[in-house]
């Protein structure tokens, strides 16, 4: 380097001569008297090219390895060669550019800029090759290893074995891998040594402002194995359109493979690529941060459009639970968006997730909305016989109560906060949220008062009152337990629940007031009627006929009712035993008593007071196929 130096003090000094000389007499008498000062600078004062001489010697080396038919790193001692020969190249260019208005001086950085052009587009293919050559080699040790080096990621040794046997065929088809339990590793996808080479490679080329080529390399690279490794963990390229067009069970299974790819590439593919990066690209963040954006957002926007697609398709209530599932692995994933796609490059990503995932939650109020509309819908068409379970009930109040599982996500989803930065949201919900929200109890409170009228209104088909009766107590029970035994109880309160377990209540005196109150009225003693020995024997003989007409007719009738709950069942039973046997008792007992009627009384006795509570117990055993049954 002191020649070097020498050198740009001589170039420095004919600058000067050539700048204050107005002609080539008085440059060379300038050049004469610097000369004079020091005998050793008369030769080279005399020599006009210095830097021209540099600039040969540099392209005789550098040519050397250019013109090579072999990778230049394949021999350490080249590849150390080559970059000590780009580095005083850059230093000569670096050094000379102040002298650049010179001509002679400018044209000779011109050859040293050619040169070093073409050293750096051989800078690239040398970091391209080092970077597949590094590939292959992490293949090679995953077949010979048994397919193990990237944390429990790739498939085992018997897979892979099939694979090959399959590779004759050219079926270009790559292995699904195992499923991943573990996201607390990171795979070490290149050899230290080769990380090394490619740092000093990126350190010459970004000095050169070749930033950008270098970072092409690398990302083309990379991005073909993060591509590679979403098609392992099973997931295919869609469009949206196609995702939209799917069968609903096969989107079920694309949903099932996406939440575990996407938790894999936010958890374990992108943080090992961002390491890989910033190792690489050591010292230069924006370069870092460039070639992390380019490896990446292929695969980014691949796992963004399938979510999008899945958040703008059809809300049928069946497609909560899997919208659900895609909701809630976004949310979970959002802080490592935050924490990779923070940069200037990337956070156009990370805003596009998260408008993704309120656009799911968008989706989800908008299904529980689809739900609303198919109750209202529901026909009020053909009863239900026996006064059974209405199918709307049962769907309603278990789709909800499944749906309820997920309350903490619910609740979040209905808050609908709005939040001034993306930074403010809290994507994680847990114990530390409040147990219920109001937004979310007032959606459910909704969905069972629609459910309710619609129950109603379907009621109202029945033209037996007692029946209407039973068929309201059946699904107003079947609601207040679904809601009691879930955490629809919690949202809903127990003030809800005391009010529509009263609403039982009250359809059970309904039906005892419309189907045995008659009953009891035949057994109601007129005493005017009972003045006389003759007339009251043939006003008990009437009223007895006439109770063991209407006795036979309702048993015969609620035989074939259906309560669906056992509980019920046997409270009815007991409650209709409780007010009709005393009477009925009594009734007897004053027929027997009955001196005119007594010789005749067991003619007359159609049913014991045993043989009446036998009777009751047999009410509400529902006829085959009515379909009452709880579920």
């Amino acid at each position: 380097m002191a020649e070097n130096g020498e050198e740009k003090l001589i170039a420095v000094a004919r600058h000067i001569a050539k700048t204050l000389g107005h002609t080539d007499t008085m440059t060379d008498d300038i050049l004469q008297i610097f000369s004079s000062f020091d005998n050793r600078f008369r030769e080279k004062l005399t020599d006009d090219q210095p830097l021209e001489r540099s600039l040969k010697s540099l392209h005789r080396q550098i040519s050397r390895h250019l013109s090579a038919q072999h990778p230049i790193w394949s021999d350490s001692a080249d590849s150390a060669a080559f970059l000590d020969s780009v580095d005083q190249l850059l230093a000569i260019i670096h050094e000379w550019n102040p002298m650049a208005n010179d001509k002679s001086v400018s044209a000779s950085l011109d050859k040293a800029e050619d040169l070093l052009q073409q050293a750096m587009f051989r800078l690239q293919d040398e970091f391209t090759t080092l970077m597949q050559r590094a590939s292959e080699s992490v293949d090679l040790t995953r077949h010979q290893n048994g397919g193990d080096n990237l944390g429990g990621y790739y498939e085992s040794e018997e897979e892979e074995e099939e694979v090959d046997d399959d590779d004759d065929d050219d079926s270009g088809e790559i292995p699904i891998a195992h499923p991943v339990t573990d996201y607390g590793i990171l795979i070490e996808a290149l050899p230290a040594g080769i990380i090394s080479d490619l740092h000093e490679i990126a350190k010459r080329m970004v000095a050169a402002g070749y930033d950008k080529e270098c970072s092409h390399a690398y990302s083309v690279s990379r991005r073909e194995f993060l591509e590679e490794s979403l098609s392992r963990l099973g997931l295919q390229k869609l469009s949206m359109d196609q995702v939209q067009k799917m069968q609903w069970n096969e989107l079920e299974d694309e949903i099932e493979k996406w939440v575990k790819a996407v938790n894999v590439a936010l958890r374990i593919l992108f943080p090992s690529e961002r390491r890989l990066c910033d190792r690489v690209f050591f010292g230069f963040n924006s370069v870092s941060d460039l070639s992390f954006m380019e490896v990446s957002r292929g695969s980014t926007i691949q796992l963004l459009n399938f979510a999008d697609a899945v958040a703008i398709s059809s809300r049928a209530p069946e497609r909560l639970f899997k919208v659900l599932d895609v909701y809630e692995a976004l949310r979970d994933l959002m802080p490592e968006f935050e924490f990779m796609f923070s940069d200037q490059y990337c956070v156009l990503l990370r805003n596009e997730a998260l408008t993704i995932w309120r656009r799911l939650g968008e989706a989800i109020r908008g299904i529980f909305m689809e739900l609303e509309n198919l109750i209202r819908r529901d026909p009020a068409k053909t009863p239900v016989p026996g006064g059974g379970l209405h199918p709307i009930t049962r769907y309603v109040m278990n789709y909800i109560r499944a749906a309820c599982r997920s309350r903490i996500t619910l609740e979040q989803v209905f808050e609908e906060i709005i939040v001034p930065s993306a930074s403010a949201v809290d994507y994680r919900e847990g114990d530390d949220r409040a147990l219920s929200s109001s937004s979310l109890a007032v959606q459910m409170a909704w969905i069972m008062e629609l459910l309710e009228s619609n129950l109603e209104t379907k009621s109202k088909i029945y033209k037996d009152s007692a029946l209407l009766a039973v068929f309201m107590m059946n699904n107003e029970r079947y609601i207040v337990q679904k809601v009691k035994d879930s955490e629809l109880g919690l949202l809903l309160g127990d003030d809800w629940v005391r009010k529509h377990a009263a609403k039982v209540k009250q359809y059970h005196v309904n039906y005892h007031r419309s189907s045995w109150s008659k009953v009891s009225g035949v057994l109601k003693i007129d005493n005017n009627a009972m003045s006389s020995p003759t007339g009251a024997s043939r006003s008990l003989k009437e009223k007895l006929k006439l109770f063991n007409s209407y006795f036979e007719e309702i048993c015969k009738t609620q035989s074939t009712w259906i309560i669906f709950d056992e509980q019920l069942k046997e409270e009815l039973r007991i409650s209709v035993a409780g007010a009709l046997s005393p009477a009925y008792r009594n009734f007897i007992g004053r027929l027997q008593s009955n001196n005119d009627s007594s010789r005749h009384t067991e003619r007359h006795i159609k049913f014991s007071v045993e043989d009446l509570e036998a009777r009751i117990s047999e009410l509400f055993q529902g006829s085959s196929g009515s379909g009452g049954g709880r579920k």
